[in-house]
């Protein structure tokens, strides 16, 4: 009867932070008990000064103090006495790619079930505790897995359950209603259909065009194996008309040859003279004008068939280089893992122009981090850096690694954001020293009106940005380029996703009358 009301009792000491025994217990405002590390960890990570008792919900401020509550210590000790002389329960150690129950101490259990609210897996006897603990409270299960933080929202510790086509990446429905307000969103089940969707018709697509390209070669096979054995019967035909004829022509010859030895004999000689000379008419009438070449080959036909097959071989091999270069290049673009302006701001570096690469109109000024242009024409020394026709700047440094920067513009005209290589053209006024019209350089416009993004003169049309302060973020292993619009909040303009082959420098470009600053952190 003991050992009953000490197993019902027991769950009012489980701590349901962990799920396991209270360890040094302690007692909130409320009455509700926690071991004390597990709830001084929930208020620390809680930062926003309103602290929760994780149970009933009830908040507290200020933080309240937290004592050891020595009835409830010494009650848990007994417990711990009483469960360590009984039978331990049947359990699931974890093996390789098994998901490890976050509640067990020693040796880790093999997790059944993940909670998305607690944000933790359990093995199956504290997923009975967890249950015992939350049922009819809303907490979701779902079969364990190791991706539980990728599931929730870094900012808003929601699961993610939406996904934005605007900005391309997954938000909760708190994201929905902030700053994903009116863009263009989905749910995350109906997206992956989507994409799964678009990459089985290219899939079935591709399918049909080769089945199509392969019948239509042995279509082509047929036909040449047709016209083949045409032309085969036709000159067995031809060659067996002019054979019977030979044959022909050999037996009047022979006939012909009898009659001249016969003559021969003869005594009579005017006799002789008169079969003679009617024997050669004859003979020379009989011959037909028939020759057999004795090189009749299918040479013509057998080179043709060869260079049909050459020419084929290099369509097929040009093609599927052309396919395969298509298919490397399908951009998986992944939007940056960051939401807020402070997190970018751990990147930021501050960039200075180059007085040796600014075009003659351009004037520098507030330690080269300001530019404007104008119709004055500054006459700076020649340099082989610098732009001539083409209204543009580079920075002095690259970018390296991971780099974050910001730039502000006035005036009536827009403003080109871009990046580059430092192997981009800098004289003449062809597209090769251009931002944005050729492979060294990508490129942001942005005006009151309109904003597109351009590289290797192929444009994208984008939504207009109010905003005229404009962050720029490169992770250059990972080939991201992503272009934000600066506010009271942060938003996504564009993001480029491709393997940069060189350093990149920040570049400006302006159009007339128009002003623009590198900022650089207030300290």
């Amino acid at each position: 009867m003991a050992e009953a009301s000490i197993s019902v009792d027991r769950e009012q000491f489980i701590c349901s932070v962990c799920l396991d025994l209270l360890q040094d217990p302690v007692t909130v405002p409320c009455g509700h008990n926690y071991c004390k590390k597990c709830i001084t960890d929930v208020w620390d990570f809680d930062q926003k000064g309103i602290y929760r008792c994780p149970l009933c919900k009830q908040s507290f401020t200020p933080r309240p103090g937290l004592g050891k509550n020595l009835v409830i210590a010494e009650m848990v000790e007994k417990l711990k006495k009483t469960r360590s002389q009984a039978a331990p329960p049947a359990s699931v150690h974890t093996g390789s790619g098994d998901v490890q129950c976050d509640s067990c101490t020693g040796i880790k259990q093999k997790a059944v079930k993940s909670c998305l609210e607690c944000r933790s897996s359990y093995c199956q006897n504290h997923l009975d505790q967890h249950e015992s603990l939350f049922r009819g409270k809303g907490h979701d299960l779902m079969d364990a897995t190791g991706r539980l933080q990728d599931m929730m929202c870094s900012r808003h510790g929601k699961i993610l359950e939406i996904y934005c086509r605007t900005d391309q990446r997954c938000i909760c429905m708190l994201c929905l209603v902030d700053e994903h307000r009116n863009h263009d969103t989905v749910s995350t089940s109906a997206a992956r259909t989507e994409k799964q969707r678009s990459a089985q018709t290219a899939v079935e697509d591709s399918k049909k065009i080769f089945t199509e390209l392969v019948r239509c070669i042995e279509k082509r096979c047929s036909e040449v194996m047709k016209m083949i054995r045409d032309q085969e019967r036709a000159a067995v035909s031809r060659a067996e008309i002019k054979l019977e004829r030979l044959e022909k022509e050999i037996n009047e010859l022979k006939k012909r040859d009898a009659e001249l030895k016969q003559l021969s004999h003869t005594q009579d000689h005017v006799h002789f003279f008169q079969s003679l000379s009617s024997a050669s008419v004859s003979v020379s009438g009989s011959t037909d004008g028939y020759s057999v070449s004795p090189h009749l080959t299918f040479s013509d036909v057998v080179n043709s068939v060869s260079q049909f097959r050459d020419k084929l071989q290099q369509f097929c091999r040009e093609e599927t280089e052309h396919m395969t270069e298509t298919v490397k290049n399908v951009q998986v673009i992944i939007a940056p893992e960051y939401e807020t302006r402070e997190e970018f701001l751990q990147y930021f570096h501050p960039f200075v122009l180059d007085s040796n690469t600014i075009y003659p109109s351009l004037h520098l000024s507030e330690d080269n981090t300001v530019i404007t242009s104008s119709s004055c024409n500054y006459k700076y020394p020649n340099h082989p850096d610098r732009f001539d026709y083409w209204i543009e700047a580079l920075c002095t440094e690259s970018v390296g690694g991971r780099c974050y920067w910001e730039v502000e513009y006035g005036g009536n005209e827009g403003v080109h954001i871009a990046v580059a290589y430092k192997s981009i053209k800098r004289k003449g006024k062809s597209g090769d020293s251009r931002f944005g019209y050729n492979d060294q350089s990508w490129r942001l416009y942005c005006c009151n009106s309109s904003c597109s993004f351009r590289h290797n003169t192929i444009r994208t049309v984008l939504p207009v940005v109010s905003s005229h302060k404009i962050g720029v973020y490169v992770d250059h292993s990972a080939g991201t380029l992503s272009f934000l619009s600066i506010s009271d909040t942060i938003n996504l303009i564009h993001i480029v996703q491709t393997t940069f082959t060189q350093p990149l420098y920040p570049g400006i470009g302006l159009q007339n009358n128009t002003t623009v600053k590198l900022c650089r952190l207030n300290v």
